[in-house]
């Protein structure tokens, strides 16, 4: 099965960081989770808020568990709150279902994990989150 190698997990923070910086937005923290759910690598920028961890493993946990991006999240939340609240309450309340958690696919559709980034507005977090795929040659879906 294909993954994501930690020298890619470590280019996609690099890049969603770099696009961060030119974006001028506030510090952010970048976790990416293999297909089975599992870090592979996370970076936290100085002056982020220590409780960035959680929040953007639960953006990227949610999209991988699920096979569904932060987007299409927030709006099954918004259409149903009860099937959404489910899935929290199965996942031990790890699911942060809103823009910033994206799927990361390779050229054949192949779901290799996901990335959460946050720090700043969920939009934000997601435009940024897509260059840093985008860089490496991989697909994103926010």
């Amino acid at each position: 099965m294909p993954e994501i190698s930690l020298r890619r997990a470590r280019q996609i923070i690099k890049g969603v960081l770099e696009k961060g910086a030119e974006l001028g937005l506030k510090p952010l923290s970048v976790v990416v989770l293999d297909a089975g759910g599992h870090v592979k690598a996370f970076e936290r920028q100085d002056d982020a808020a220590p409780g960035r961890f959680a929040i953007a493993h639960g953006k990227a946990y949610g999209a991988v568990m699920l096979g569904m991006a932060g987007r299409a999240q927030m709006a099954r939340a918004e259409q149903q709150a009860y099937f959404m609240a489910a899935v929290n309450g199965a996942y031990g309340g790890q699911v942060v279902p809103v823009p910033g958690g994206i799927l990361v696919r390779d050229a054949k559709g192949n779901t290799l994990g996901a990335i959460g980034v946050t720090g700043d507005t969920s939009d934000n977090d997601a435009e940024a989150g897509l260059a840093g795929i985008e860089r490496v040659g991989l697909i994103g879906e926010a």
